[in-house]
């Protein structure tokens, strides 16, 4: 069972005096800077004319559909 607080003499990379030797620590920070990937281009619009045009005709079709279920049911 290993404690909670070694003796930092036995611990590897770590000098006598407690300092860690060179290259044993990571660095403080990368070595790059900025922003990895590219920022995603604003959008114009929401909906454009198109596809609301599209999804009126689909819901129109939908609900004539339905309503002439209804009638040969009713008939």
């Amino acid at each position: 069972m290993t404690t909670p607080d070694p003796d930092p003499r036995s611990i590897p990379g770590v000098g006598p005096r407690g300092d860690a030797s060179p290259g044993e620590t990571p660095p403080a920070e990368g070595g790059t800077h900025g922003i990895s990937h590219p920022e995603p281009p604003e959008l114009r619009k929401g909906w454009g004319a198109m596809p609301l045009t599209l999804i009126m005709i689909v819901v129109a079709l939908v609900a004539i559909g339905l309503i002439a279920m209804v009638v040969a049911l009713t008939a």
